[in-house]
């Protein structure tokens, strides 16, 4: 550590004092130069009545204006009294000998030359970085003599540096520069870099349009399925197994409806025979049939059929909404339901078929379109869905399909292509909020009856966003490109086989 004696200190803090300042008067008078006085204007008057002659004293070179302004003024003079000639044959023609020559004394000035472009300086922007620069240099100077010094240091430098466009010892300041660099880079090399930017980022919103509208359309296939339900099912007995309920509810397997009682003494009763084949039956069957008609119109609401021998309930037709024709049909084996046909449009037709074991909904299937092709089958296990299908084309082949586990959506398959074969297949998983979202989707692309593009994705903020796509050109099974994403943008793309990537 250097210990500096009190008496030390005065001639050093002067040092530091004086130093910025004099590299300072060094740096500023090199930028500025002192304007000179705009030239005095010729006096005609003058001019005329007092030739031209020699100065015995100096001019001044601060007030006298340069030789070239004085050479133009005293051309101006010699044009004026000697005005152009002018064109023959008007009215003030005048003989060239009859013309004023030019006094006695004065030579004829060389003409003026035209003066040089101006440059347009530096801009707004410009300067204000030129001033920048020059506060922060004028700082880093003045700060050798203490914070006042390098508060006026940098007011200085700031001043000069935006009017001269200069920054003091440093030359141009960086924005001059720069766009000297720019004027001299080369603008083909310009145009096919922006080229080929504009051609990936065209790319990337092609493939992110792609995505938005593979995860929309999924989601719209599923609204239209859950949407697209018989419009006049009845809500009578059993409102859950009247065509599709809602999503929630379809998810659970519906109990059996219970039958109603209904006294004996209001059924009328009659013994009939029914013919092989009729109930799919493979031999005749003896029957009881019991008719209901509670309003007496000659339109039954229930008629029941019943083993002749055992009076166990065989078959049941209901109306149930009471309109005179039977759109309800029951089969039992052992007294319990085991299969139900309902006609929910009216048009005399079944088109909701229900299967039930033990009590329990077991499978049902849909006839949207009234051509007696189910296009909707939904599967139950337990208490619980566990699939549906769908034929979305309406060609009798199912080309959509769900898969649940504890009632919760986990995978599903489609036959984009209609083509019969499946050819894309998603992933999903239940979010923190209990949102089911989609995890993953494998795309067969090159139609060789498996996955060769894989999409991985993550919830981010509510949203659903690509972080990873992998691709297998060739088809060996073995990824070949995988493409990183962030924020639904591409950063980087890593090409494990090169060959198999087109060039």
């Amino acid at each position: 550590m250097i210990n500096i004696r009190r008496g030390e200190r005065r001639p050093m803090l002067l040092r530091r004092l004086i130093t910025p300042w004099v590299l300072l008067l060094l740096v500023v008078p090199t930028g500025c130069a002192t304007p000179k006085a705009p030239p005095r204007e010729a006096e005609p008057m003058a001019a005329e009545s007092h030739p031209p002659q020699e100065k015995t004293q100096e001019q001044n070179p601060e007030t006298s204006p340069p030789s070239s302004v004085v050479a133009a003024t005293v051309e101006a003079q010699v044009d004026s009294q000697n005005p152009p000639s002018t064109v023959a044959g008007s009215r003030n023609d005048t003989p060239k000998d009859a013309l004023p020559g030019p006094e006695p004394g004065i030579e004829p000035s060389p003409p003026v030359a035209a003066p040089p472009p101006v440059d347009s300086g530096l801009s707004a922007g410009e300067r204000f970085q030129s001033a920048l620069e020059g506060m922060f240099v004028g700082a880093v100077v003045g700060g050798q003599a203490g914070p006042i010094g390098m508060a006026v240091g940098a007011t200085t430098f700031l001043i000069y540096s935006a009017v001269t466009g200069k920054v003091p010892l440093q030359g141009p300041s960086g924005a001059r520069k720069g766009r000297r660099d720019r004027d001299r880079s080369d603008p083909r090399s310009e145009e096919s870099l922006e080229e080929e930017l504009d051609r990936e980022m065209k790319r990337q919103g092609s493939l992110e349009s792609e995505i938005e509208e593979e995860l929309k359309r999924q989601e719209d296939l599923l609204k239209q399925i859950e949407q697209e339900e018989p419009a006049q099912a009845t809500q009578e007995t059993n409102p859950a197994s009247e065509g599709e309920e809602s999503d929630v509810a379809r998810r659970s397997a519906t109990a059996a409806p219970e039958e109603r009682a209904i006294l004996d003494s209001l059924f009328t009763e009659q013994r009939i025979e029914i013919e092989k084949g009729v109930w799919d039956n493979p031999h005749k069957l003896q029957v009881l049939k019991r008719t209901l008609d509670a309003d007496r119109d000659g339109k039954p609401e229930e008629i029941h059929y019943l083993d002749a021998a055992t009076a166990t309930l065989l078959r049941k037709e209901e109306d149930r909404d009471y309109n005179g024709a039977v759109d309800a049909w029951n089969r039992y084996e052992g007294g319990a339901l085991v299969e139900r046909k309902l006609d929910t449009d009216h048009n005399d037709k079944a088109d909701v078929f229900e299967l039930y074991a033990g009590g329990k909904l077991t499978r049902r299937e849909i006839d949207r379109n009234g051509d007696q092709m189910k296009e909707v089958v939904y599967l139950y296990e337990g208490d619980s869905l566990i699939e549906e299908q769908h034929d979305t084309s309406q060609d009798g082949k199912v080309d959509f399909v769900i898969s649940y586990q504890n009632r919760q959506r986990v995978r599903s398959e489609e036959d984009r292509d209609h083509d019969g074969v499946m050819d894309t297949w998603t992933l999903y998983s239940v979010s923190p909020t209990g949102e089911e979202v989609v995890t993953r989707i494998e795309y067969d692309k090159k139609g060789r009856g498996r996955a060769d593009t894989f999409e991985t994705y993550e919830q981010k903020k509510g949203k659903t966003l690509l972080v990873k796509r992998e691709e297998d050109t060739n088809g060996d099974g073995t990824v070949d490109i995988t493409s990183v994403y962030e924020q639904g943008k591409l950063q980087r793309r890593e090409i494990a086989n090169p060959s198999a990537v087109p060039l």
